[in-house]
């Protein structure tokens, strides 16, 4: 059987979620970079992969994925036993197993929409050579912190964001917040005492040092 493939770009968070939860499962696999600059997420082969257009897509063996948060839940169940367990610690539990998945949904309904906003404006615009609106980081930054406060809140009575374990919840945020870190919006980060420790914890870890590299 062949291994695992990635067909993704390093530099996209969606494709960074995937990467993280194979190095916290210490799975191998291959990057097969994909030139998001030369449109090539939109032609074929790759849209054989994915019909809408976007990266990551994702092999094991004869299975065929893509959804970067279908991709990791895939990684979390099919290697559960292997590397960090990013399911609950109980994951048979229903109620457990609805608390991460309550936190998988507000992260990409909720957090990541904005979030990405954010980066697109203060990152990827940079890169590329545009200007950044700072109106739009503002109005943007004001939706950040209404769900920041809904973190800080959580993460006082729970160490992560579904609760004692690290798990999926909180691996689906690294990519996005590693970005953020480096911009201004770090200080919705910083000024929260409790979103602060857990940015400090997620992003420490050696698979969010790894894709960093």
């Amino acid at each position: 059987m062949a291994g695992i493939k990635v067909f993704g770009n390093a530099t996209s968070p969606s494709t960074r979620r995937v990467l993280l939860a194979l190095h916290e499962k210490n799975l191998d696999f291959e990057l097969v970079n994909i030139d998001l600059k030369d449109g090539e997420h939109k032609k074929e082969p790759f849209l054989s992969r994915n019909p809408f257009g976007k990266v990551p897509a994702f092999e094991d063996g004869d299975l065929k994925l893509f959804e970067s948060r279908a991709i990791t839940q895939y990684i979390a169940h099919r290697y559960e036993s292997q590397g960090t367990n990013l399911l609950p610690a109980d994951s048979k539990n229903p109620a457990h197993y609805a608390i991460m998945a309550i936190g998988m949904e507000v992260e990409a309904h909720q957090f990541d929409p904005v979030a990405s906003k954010l980066v697109w404006e203060q990152v990827i615009k940079n890169f590329v050579g545009l200007t950044t609106d700072q109106a739009v980081v503002a109005e943007e930054e004001a939706k950040l912190v209404k769900v920041l406060d809904v973190y800080e809140a959580r993460l006082k009575e729970f160490k992560y964001l579904a609760g004692e374990t690290f798990t999926l919840t909180d691996l689906h945020h690294i990519p996005v917040v590693q970005y953020l870190l480096g911009t201004p919006t770090k200080k919705l980060f910083t000024e929260r005492p409790r979103v602060n420790e857990w940015v400090a914890e997620v992003t420490k870890r050696p698979a969010s040092q790894k894709i960093l590299k």
